[in-house]
């Protein structure tokens, strides 16, 4: 029982990178388009939030959800990698802390 329950964490957390790097990717592609693609930050910025919450559960994704809104809408912050920090925050750091 205990190898199903690594093996389905595991495939979470390679289904969260993945995904992570996707939204990472089309929050960047603003950058292709100057001046236009800013104004498709309006759309992508809260979809990027429900995003991060839904991936995320908890205070970790309410806040995240937040800080990837932010990143979003405000102009010029869009290389900031905000799902993959959070996958970084998730599987790494908040793992360690509990060992």
């Amino acid at each position: 029982m205990e190898k199903v329950g690594l093996q389905l964490d595991r495939n979470t957390k390679k289904r969260d990178l993945f995904l992570g790097l996707l939204f990472d990717a089309i929050g960047m592609l603003s950058f292709t388009v100057p001046m236009i693609g800013e104004f498709s930050d309006v759309i992508w910025a809260p979809v990027a939030a429900y995003l991060m919450t839904r991936m995320y559960k908890g205070t970790a994704g309410r806040v995240g959800g937040v800080v990837a809104f932010l990143e979003e809408i405000l102009p010029f912050t869009d290389f900031i990698p905000s799902f993959t920090l959070m996958w970084f925050y998730n599987y790494v750091i908040k793992r360690e802390s509990k060992s």
